[in-house]
C-alpha cells in the first residue's frame, strides 16, 4: 500500500485571505451528489447490492435488492427534480457530483442542470469503494466519466469527487490533465495545494457534517428541521469569523435523501437564509477553484 504523507498543521492560525469576489465573508458551496444507478447491485456485475445511505440498514446481499434499489430510483425520478426546481426558485447555483453510469442511465436531469448554469462535476463512474480496483480499470473509469458528462451536458468537467477513492486516484486525476480541482478531501475548510504526477494540483475540500447523508446515518438528523437548523449554525458561525478571516462552507446533497418532501423545507429554509446577502458568495465549485488559482497560486 502507498504510504501517503500526512500534513496535520494546514493553515494553523492564519489561514490566507480568501480575497472571494465582492469582498464577501464567506464563499458558499451547495453540492448535489447525482448517484442513482451506479451504485452496486449484481445486475451491474456487482458480488452484492448497495446498503449505503438508503432508508434501509441491512447487511449486504449476493441477490439483487430490489427494495433498496426502489429507493435509489425515487432518487432519479422524483428527488433530482424537486431539488433542482428549489434551486430553480431561488436563483441560486449548485454543483452536482455525477457518477459517469448514472448519467449514461438517465441523463436528462444532468442535461438540464447544466442549461440552468449549474456544474456538473464527475463523481467516479461507479458508486462504489475503489479500494483495489486495478489501476488500469480506474483511469479507464476516469475517461468514460468524462465522455458521459460531456455527452449529456456538451462540456467536459473540470473538478473530480470519488468520494470512495483509492490510493491511486489523485495521481489518476492529475494524469488526466484536464480537471482543475479534486475534491477527495475533509481535512480543511478552504482550497489548498498539493502535489500529484509531479504537479501541483488543488484540492477543494468537502464535508460530512453539513450533508444530508445524516439523514441515514445513527445519530443523524431526524427532520428537515434538524437539517435547516445545522446548515444555519455553520453558515452563521463562519460568517462571523468571515469579519476578519474569509471562509468557506460546503453542503452536501443526495437526490434520494433531502428529495424527500419530508426533508426537502430544511434545504429551502437555507437557501433563503444565504440568498440575499449582498457579502456573501454563493457559487459553483469550478469558480471556486478558478478564483484560487487566480488569487493563490502554487509557492
Amino acid at each position: 500500500m502507498p504510504n501517503r504523507q500526512r500534513d496535520l498543521a494546514g493553515y494553523g492560525r492564519t489561514p490566507p485571505k480568501a480575497n472571494w469576489p465582492g469582498g464577501a465573508r464567506v464563499a458558499v458551496n451547495l453540492v448535489l451528489n447525482y448517484e442513482e444507478g451506479s451504485e452496486r447491485s449484481p445486475l451491474h456485475g456487482d458480488a452484492e447490492s448497495e446498503t449505503y445511505l438508503t432508508e434501509i440498514a441491512g447487511a449486504p446481499r449476493a441477490t439483487r435488492d430490489l427494495l433498496t434499489e426502489s429507493i435509489y430510483e425515487f432518487g432519479s425520478r422524483v428527488g433530482v427534480w424537486r431539488i433542482l426546481d428549489a434551486f430553480e426558485e431561488s436563483g441560486l447555483p449548485l454543483t452536482v457530483f455525477a457518477c459517469g453510469q448514472a448519467v449514461e442511465l438517465n441523463p436528462a436531469p444532468m442535461t438540464a442542470a447544466a442549461a440552468a448554469g449549474h456544474e456538473v462535476c464527475s463523481h467516479g463512474y461507479r458508486w462504489f469503494d475503489y479500494d483495489g480496483v486495478p489501476e488500469d480499470v480506474e483511469r479507464e473509469h476516469i475517461q468514460r466519466t468524462i465522455r458521459a458528462l460531456e455527452a449529456a451536458t456538451g462540456e467536459r468537467p473540470y473538478g473530480w469527487y470519488t468520494g470512495r477513492f483509492s490510493f491511486n486516484t489523485r495521481r489518476l486525476v492529475a494524469e488526466e490533465g484536464g480537471f482543475l480541482y479534486d475534491s477527495d478531501d475533509y481535512s480543511d475548510e478552504l482550497p489548498f495545494w498539493t502535489r500529484a504526477a509531479d504537479r501541483d494540483h488543488l484540492v477543494v475540500p468537502y464535508t460530512l457534517d453539513a450533508n444530508d447523508a445524516r439523514f441515514a446515518t445513527p445519530n443523524g438528523f431526524r427532520t428537515a428541521g434538524e437539517f435547516g437548523d445545522y446548515l444555519i449554525a455553520a453558515f452563521d458561525a463562519l460568517y462571523r469569523e468571515g469579519a476578519t478571516t474569509p471562509r468557506m462552507l460546503s453542503v452536501g446533497l443526495h437526490c434520494r435523501l433531502v428529495g424527500r418532501p419530508g426533508r426537502i423545507e430544511g434545504l429551502r429554509r437555507f437557501l433563503a437564509h444565504i440568498g440575499n446577502r449582498d457579502d456573501v458568495w454563493v457559487t459553483r465549485r469550478v469558480d471556486i477553484a478558478r478564483h484560487w488559482i487566480a488569487e493563490h497560486p502554487p509557492q
